[in-house]
């Protein structure tokens, strides 16, 4: 079960590492369309449009990253207060309960919403038409690499209560 986690954990890692640097690609975006507006005096017609894909791809793809370095807001004043073991119990009922359902609603509706976005060939409503279901499939990209996550998360809390037991 440990390498399980540490696979998927290594996983998030290197995936997290590599999408990082996209906000220097997307600040230089910016940077590029503000320069439009000032000495051209009209911004591109494509930036716009480009930022925010990139941004909300940014945001999802390193939602798992986050989730792996604990940089989620938590609420665990009551948490900190129980033992290890009921720690681990209540963030194994935590993700399996709560988590894990939204997660798989996610997938669902998410690859959905992407079908539908590929099969129509959506695009952006700007002078430039820019392909929108890749940004969609993200959705879906993100929400499976969360889930792995949280599934490495439950494993080193059942790990957690196997050694409680045993002590």
């Amino acid at each position: 079960m440990n390498a399980i986690a540490k696979a998927i954990d290594a996983l998030n890692e290197l995936f997290g590492r590599i999408i990082a640097p996209l906000i220097a690609i997307i600040t230089l975006i910016v940077l590029y369309d503000i320069g439009s507006r000032f000495f051209v005096g009209r911004p591109s017609d494509w930036a716009f449009d480009v930022t925010k894909m990139l941004f909300g791809a940014h945001f999802m793809l390193m939602a798992a990253y986050g989730l792996r370095h604990h940089a989620h807001v938590e609420v665990d004043v009551i948490k900190r207060l129980l033992s290890r073991k009921r720690q681990a119990v209540l963030e194994i009922l935590g993700y399996l309960i709560f988590f894990v359902p939204f997660i798989w609603m996610l997938i669902t509706y998410g690859w959905r919403f992407f079908d539908r976005s590929f099969s129509r060939g959506e695009t952006t409503y700007g002078m430039v038409s820019i392909p929108v279901y890749p940004i969609k499939g993200v959705i879906v990209v993100a929400a499976v690499l969360i889930l792995l996550q949280a599934i490495a998360i439950v494993l080193r809390a059942i790990i957690q209560l196997r050694e409680e037991k045993s002590a």
